[in-house]
């Protein structure tokens, strides 16, 4: 009699099941997902805090090294003094006149050299014969050292606040020049090509297209020239002047007064940053007119 055998059946399907099981088993364990690391930011009111803080642990630690000797307080004066010259500064009348005047030498210099400078870039789209004879001017006096000129300008304009403006003008002009150029030259022809097939003229094309276009760029260049103008009309009262902040500083470290050094810069970067905060608020604005 024969024996059945009750052993199971291994077939093709079965094999191929347990092939892929090993194969399984002996790949490596995937990595888990890396997630990008997320900041969370911090509060107005925690950041400001924290700045305040800073500042007042400075402060603090300044006054502290002055008063135990670990830094000279000729050399480097120390708060409290500065506060007491700060509070004269301002008693005596003279840091208003001051402050007003270099407002004035800057604000009128930006005007000046970014509305003459963007003008003067626009100009090039007019024709090419005369951006070749200009443009390698506008280099030439990009390349050479504006406040090099700065003591022949104070010869020619005076001490007063004209040859202030003069000098930050110069600083801006040839910006804005070059960057309203440079937007003239990214100027798309086939555009130019599409308003003349519709019947317009060279000043409608000049007006619709050409100043549209160029004035992301002119805008772009408004707070860098603001920097520039405060730069010349500093670098104008160190040479000669009657008044102006520039002025205050130079006095103030031929006489050893360090004290007011300190009031004088630390007044001219609250101007400063006056300036560049609203000159970064009409950009904002006019951007807005732009996209609009």
């Amino acid at each position: 009699m024969a024996v059945q055998d009750t052993s199971p059946s291994v077939g093709p399907m079965a094999s191929l099941d347990r092939g892929q099981a090993s194969v399984q088993s002996a790949r490596p364990a995937a990595k888990p997902v890396r997630r990008l690391p997320v900041q969370k930011d911090w509060r107005a009111w925690a950041l400001i805090s924290a700045q305040i803080g800073i500042l007042i642990g400075g402060l603090s630690l300044w006054e502290i090294g002055a008063r135990a000797g670990w830094i000279d307080a000729f050399f480097w004066s120390q708060p409290s003094a500065i506060a007491q010259t700060m509070a004269i500064f301002f008693g005596s009348g003279d840091a208003w006149t001051d402050i007003s005047f270099t407002f004035r030498s800057t604000i009128f210099g930006f005007l000046i050299g970014t509305t003459a400078g963007s003008l003067l870039g626009l100009s090039f789209w007019w024709s090419r014969n005369y951006a070749a004879i200009v443009q390698p001017y506008v280099i030439c006096l990009e390349s050479i050292p504006k406040l090099a000129l700065a003591p022949l300008i104070i010869l020619v304009f005076g001490i007063g606040l004209l040859s202030k403006v003069a000098v930050a003008t110069a600083l801006t002009l040839v910006v804005s020049t070059l960057t309203a150029n440079a937007g003239v030259k990214a100027l798309d022809p086939d555009g130019e090509k599409l308003f003349y097939s519709l019947g317009a003229s060279r000043l409608q094309v000049f007006r619709k297209l050409v100043v549209p276009f160029c004035l992301p760029w002119i805008i772009s260049v408004l707070r860098v020239n603001i920097g520039l103008a405060l730069t010349g009309a500093i670098v104008g009262e160190f040479i000669a002047s009657q008044h102006g902040l520039g002025r205050a500083i130079l006095y103030a470290g031929q006489t050893y007064d360090i004290a007011l050094v300190w009031v004088a810069v630390l007044v001219l970067s609250t101007l400063a940053m006056v300036m560049y905060a609203t000159v970064s608020w009409v950009e904002s604005m006019l951007r807005k007119g732009v996209r609009q």
